[in-house]
Parts: C-alpha cells; sequence; structure tokens
C-alpha cells in the first residue's frame, strides 16, 4: 500500500473585496456627514460676490432665523456672549466668524457684534456664501 504524496498548501492570499467594500461604505459615510458636521445650526447666511475661503480655526458666532444666539453649537444668552468668548479666546485678535441668517434684522445683527465689540473682539468676519449662477438668474 502506496501513500500519496499530494501535500495541501493553505490559501494565504488577503481577500480584497470585503476589505474594498468597508472603505466605500466609510466613505459614503464621511461624505454624508462631512456637511452636517460643519455647524449644526441652520442659517442661511448672505450671497455675495467677493468671498474668501474660511482657512483658518475661530470660534463661530452664530444668529438663527428666530434670532438665537450661539456660540460653537451651544445657545448662549447675549449677555453671557462677551464673558462666554474671553473665556474661550487666549488673544484677543484672534477673531472671530459670525454667522447670521439672512433673515435676520439689522438691529439684531448690530447688538452681536456690538457685545463682540465691547469684549474685545476687533476681528469680526463675516461669513457668507458666493454668488452661483443659480442664484444670479433668481
Amino acid at each position: 500500500m502506496q501513500l500519496s504524496k499530494v501535500t495541501q498548501t493553505s490559501l494565504s492570499e488577503i481577500n480584497m473585496v470585503p476589505f474594498v467594500d468597508v472603505v466605500l461604505v466609510l466613505l459614503i459615510i464621511f461624505m454624508i456627514t462631512a456637511p452636517i458636521l460643519q455647524s449644526g445650526i441652520e442659517v442661511d447666511v448672505p450671497k455675495t460676490r467677493t468671498v474668501k475661503e474660511i482657512n483658518q480655526e475661530r470660534l463661530v458666532v452664530t444668529v438663527d432665523k428666530a434670532q438665537r444666539i450661539y456660540l460653537g453649537n451651544e445657545p448662549i444668552n447675549i449677555h453671557q456672549l462677551g464673558s462666554r468668548i474671553r473665556a474661550q479666546l487666549k488673544n484677543t485678535q484672534e477673531g472671530v466668524f459670525l454667522r447670521c441668517d439672512e433673515t435676520v434684522p439689522f438691529g439684531s445683527f448690530a447688538a452681536v457684534v456690538d457685545a463682540l465689540r465691547q469684549s474685545g473682539i476687533n476681528n469680526i468676519s463675516i461669513v457668507t456664501e458666493p454668488i452661483t449662477s443659480r442664484a444670479r438668474t433668481q
């Protein structure tokens, strides 16, 4: 009786199909959540022709349609705004971004700017969006 000399070798290749599936699912998740992470507060900022891209990280003060004020994503009272910004900023020269809904009355906008200036912030950048070709035709 003769034994066969057939040896079995294990297949040690990595199957790439599940790896690619997982990577694509993660890519889709990040593509969907990235715009949401910019700011959790829904604001229609004014559209302008001259827009400069934001390339630095600053505190963001937001005023929504209902004239509620937010520091970051946290609701805040206008009377607390100055002290909270001074507590979070190391240097008042750093400045803040001001996102204001386009339907907010100018008086509310001016009150927020005044509160920021009284807290020592003189570098206030107003966030706008560029006018697109679709917006020009409307």
